[in-house]
């Protein structure tokens, strides 16, 4: 490829494993896009926890792919790969990535892409991909959450809590939440029942509310910590879906009558391993079940703040500060 200024962009790199001063705007080559992709214009790209555990060196990319963080995007497509049909140049569009969104251009499988919604800004939609594909797999496709149960969503402010929030909410789903300041219970108190784990017991709070019921799914980014209380709160054939562990990894004290007396389901899952259809079928879902809500105004990612591209390292230390409410997204573009 010849050096010329059109072909080159401005990329985040991560220089070594580290804090957030590790991450540096660097300059390189655009990506090479192949017959089953599209090359994106990135005008915003989204902040997530796995950008931080790879920076950290605690989440590297599979073998092969790009080492350039970022899971989502949303920009217009300025290339098309030659067996693509549904996109043309010009589309406006919002993407998961398999890694590659902290750049001024991304290579995206067109199979993991999508139509931008008409309602919403470049920021808003950056917004969407990465945990609207993790709640849509984790909470429907691998928990089977139907609109008559209830669900417990910890990490409730969160990207991944508030979205799974906000589409229980448009889907008519009973949510219970867990937060840990009492002005992110009022943020998020219009859409969920939502409990103060510091300041109130959420195994006792959730029991009380339902009744002493408990839950038919659980989503949950705590783990080890969180596990037992978890397991006792399901109804029986309940199902816990496990997509982070932020509390521990490794469970003491685990009981395997109760799981076995409820027929309880424990999983877990990660976005990165997942294959590339198992991708463009959540894709074709999201399509199908959640761009009609977004679009009517039903639900839509909650921003809590943008930065500059220049300033990724603010937006780090904001996102693992946890003061936040929703989304975190870099904005390159207006």
């Amino acid at each position: 490829m010849n050096q010329n200024s059109r072909e080159q962009m401005k990329y985040i790199e991560i220089t070594e494993a580290g804090g957030p001063e590790v991450l540096k705007v660097v300059q390189g080559e655009k990506p090479e896009i192949k017959e089953d992709e599209v090359l994106i214009e990135v005008y915003a790209t989204g902040i997530n926890r796995p950008d931080i555990l790879q920076r950290q060196g605690l989440y590297p990319m599979p073998k092969g792919v790009t080492l350039i963080p970022g899971l989502e995007v949303a920009g217009v497509i300025v290339e098309v790969g030659s067996k693509v049909e549904k996109f043309k140049v010009g589309d406006k569009v919002c993407a998961l990535t398999n890694g590659g969104g902290y750049a001024e251009y991304c290579a995206v499988p067109a199979n993991q892409t999508l139509t931008m919604p008409k309602n919403l800004s470049f920021v808003e939609a950056a917004a969407i991909p990465e945990t609207y594909f993790t709640v849509w797999a984790n909470l429907f496709q691998i928990g089977h959450l139907k609109k008559n149960e209830t669900v417990l969503i910890h990490g409730g402010a969160s990207g991944i809590g508030s979205t799974a929030i906000s589409l229980c909410h448009a889907m008519g789903i009973q949510s219970y939440s867990t937060v840990g300041h009492d002005d992110k219970v009022e943020k998020l108190a219009s859409m969920s029942n939502v409990i103060n784990y510091k300041t109130q017991d959420f195994e006792k709070e959730v029991l009380a509310l339902t009744d002493g019921k408990g839950v038919d799914v659980i989503l949950d980014i705590i783990g080890a910590a969180y596990f037992n209380q978890n397991l006792r709160l399901l109804k029986r054939d309940g199902r816990l879906v496990i997509i982070g562990f932020m509390g521990g990894r490794k469970v003491d004290g685990f009981d395997i009558q109760e799981l076995m007396l409820k027929r309880a389901v424990v999983t877990g899952s990660t976005m990165r391993a997942r294959t590339n259809d198992e991708k463009a079928k959540i894709t074709r879902e999201l399509e199908q079940f959640v761009w009609p809500l977004i679009e009517a105004g039903q639900c839509k990612p909650i921003i809590y703040k943008t930065f500059a591209f220049e300033d990724v390292a603010h937006a780090h230390q904001c996102l693992e500060s946890s003061q936040h409410i929703g989304k975190v997204v870099l904005e390159l573009k207006s």
